[in-house]
């Protein structure tokens, strides 16, 4: 697992973000500390890796966090840091987006493992984003008649039923799916069906 994008703890006590810091370093994890939640998003970082925030903060809470990073499109894991006191919201937090939440004093084996899942689930998405714009990218490439077929292909049509579709003959049929399967690069019927899934799936985000 990948552990070059940086876990950015963002919290406004001076004491937590230097001991978890520290905590994360010694782990050979890369971090990024944050005194508030309006300095993490002002930075505009595109490297994360998870991010672990206190619930309670001032101005902009860890819930509010979570909205904002919403907004902002696909937003990384997130894990809240909460007191005992604070677990309604930090349930608020759960159904906002946060992958976990962590009760202080919390242990630092359980923070880490938490992390670490995190961070498996991000790399998880980075690879799951990046077949997807390769996927599209494919897509992109074919004309309209290979998309027409690519269609009939993925609805479980036969040749012969594409062409009468279509209004051409099974073999014209037959040379636009090997023209899709060569752009789209798929070694079999069943990759080229879930290649248009993803494409799919991915339009419905």
């Amino acid at each position: 697992m990948s552990t070059d994008a940086p876990v950015h703890i963002v919290d406004d006590d001076l004491a937590v973000r230097q001991s978890l810091a520290f905590l994360l370093a010694t782990d050979g994890l890369a971090v990024q500390v944050h005194d508030s939640a309006t300095a993490f998003l002002a930075a505009g970082t595109d490297r994360v890796g998870c991010i672990v925030t206190d619930v309670r903060m001032p101005d902009i809470d860890g819930v509010e966090l979570l909205h904002r990073l919403r907004q902002r499109g696909r937003m990384p894991p997130v894990i809240v840091m909460t007191g005992h006191a604070d677990v309604a919201l930090a349930v608020e937090a759960m159904k906002a987006g946060a992958v976990d939440f962590i009760e202080k004093p919390f242990d630092d084996d359980v923070l880490l493992a938490s992390i670490r899942s995190a961070l498996a689930r991000a790399d998880r998405a980075r690879t799951r984003d990046a077949e997807g714009d390769a996927v599209r990218a494919r897509l992109a490439a074919l004309s309209e008649r290979e998309r027409q077929v690519l269609e009939g292909l993925v609805a479980g049509k036969a040749n012969k039923v594409i062409g009468l579709d279509l209004g051409i003959s099974p073999r014209t049929v037959e040379i636009y799916r090997a023209n899709v399967m060569s752009k789209m690069q798929a070694g079999s019927l069943s990759e080229l069906v879930r290649m248009a899934l993803i494409a799919e799936s991915l339009e419905g985000d």
